[in-house]
């Protein structure tokens, strides 16, 4: 017997506690358009980036920056310091300053200026995108280029027009979702190796996003929609140690090498001097960088870059209830290197390339 009365009983949305309305991309980006001088900036940021990644550039590109934004001031005063040293070492050195706005948790924390733009768990991500995009806008409008991690799959559309550079972390390489994702984005994407210090994830990441690939996303309009994509020739391989420790020495590298040639991929390491590769301790960072630049000039082996979590002060803060007890400039998530630091770094990786 069928019945065609509709159910009254509760299936869906159970857990769901509020479905709040966002602004389209296209809205968003009309508040916050982007300037022909922008425009530029990151044209030809991701130009020069993939002539780095496909080794027909002997510039090394930098990615520098805080571990994650939270302050939107303090990120612009970093940016204008950046700017001079991304003007003064420019023959040698693509600087792109760091600019994540999401951050992946192990278990629970502050996801992010996107999703908790306001510190607190209110979750505001209307403001959240807004902040964002306004933030980006300002940076790249002083001539400096930016870098993110891109998490949430719909986020891209909001600002894509203003990243030089993206990123898939360690928790989402593997993942097919995000391997599409980079296969339809407008700039060179790096793939870190997993938390375990796996560089294969990454390297098969690198293999899929070539590809094209079809997934759910919105259109400019806020609309769902099958997104289609070309495939994105200008992935790379990030090593970010493991579980078992570094992997930025000479063999770890060599090994990366031969495993992406294997693979019939262009050879393009970066090395993140942090997480893993410091074993958490973000004051090691400057040695892990000195040694990569070394080992580099000697072999010119396969790296092409090098990332820093840096900030106007160093080291870290936990983030509690009195946000007015924050210190400026300094993270919330990772520790990350001060300003003076940051400078030798530089200016160290500027005359090892020198030579």
């Amino acid at each position: 017997m069928s019945h065609s009365k509709i159910s009254s009983r509760p299936v869906e949305n159970i857990r769901v506690r509020d479905m709040t309305p966002l602004k389209s991309p296209r809205e968003l980006k009309a508040d916050f358009p982007l300037p022909d001088a922008v425009a530029n900036t990151v044209f030809e940021a991701r130009e020069s980036i993939k002539r780095i990644v496909r080794r027909q550039e002997r510039r090394m590109l930098v990615v520098v920056g805080p571990c994650s934004i939270h302050d939107p001031a303090a990120a612009l005063e970093y940016a204008d310091r950046l700017y001079a040293a991304h003007w003064r070492y420019q023959e040698r050195l693509c600087i792109v300053m760091r600019a994540y706005l999401e951050k992946p948790r192990t278990t629970v924390g502050w996801r992010g200026l996107l999703n908790d733009p306001h510190l607190d768990g209110s979750f505001d991500m209307g403001a959240g995108v807004a902040i964002a995009r306004e933030l980006l806008v300002k940076i790249n409008a002083l001539g400096l280029p930016v870098a993110t991690e891109m998490l949430d799959p719909i986020s891209p559309q909001y600002m894509d027009d203003l990243i030089s550079l993206g990123a898939i972390g360690a928790r989402t390489t593997e993942s097919q979702t995000h391997r599409a994702l980079a296969s339809g984005v407008s700039m060179p994407v790096g793939f870190k190796n997993a938390t375990d210090g796996n560089v294969q994830p990454a390297i098969n990441a690198c293999l899929s996003a070539t590809r094209q690939h079809s997934f759910l996303g919105i259109d400019e309009d806020g609309r769902s929609a099958v997104v289609k994509t070309a495939g994105n020739p200008d992935g790379f391989v990030i090593l970010r140690g493991g579980r078992d420790g570094p992997n930025y020495d000479l063999n770890s590298v060599a090994e990366a090498e031969q495993a992406m040639q294997t693979n019939a991929l262009q050879a393009a390491i970066m090395v993140d001097c942090s997480h893993a590769n410091c074993s958490g301790d973000y004051a090691r960072q400057e040695a892990v960088w000195q040694q990569v630049l070394r080992e580099h000039v000697a072999s010119n082996n396969a790296v092409v870059g090098l990332m820093v979590e840096s900030n106007l002060h160093e080291g870290k803060q936990n983030l509690g209830s009195d946000l007015s007890a924050l210190r400026y400039g300094v993270s919330v998530t990772d520790g990350c290197v001060g300003w003076e630091t940051t400078e030798r770094m530089l200016a160290f990786a500027y005359e090892a390339l020198g030579r």
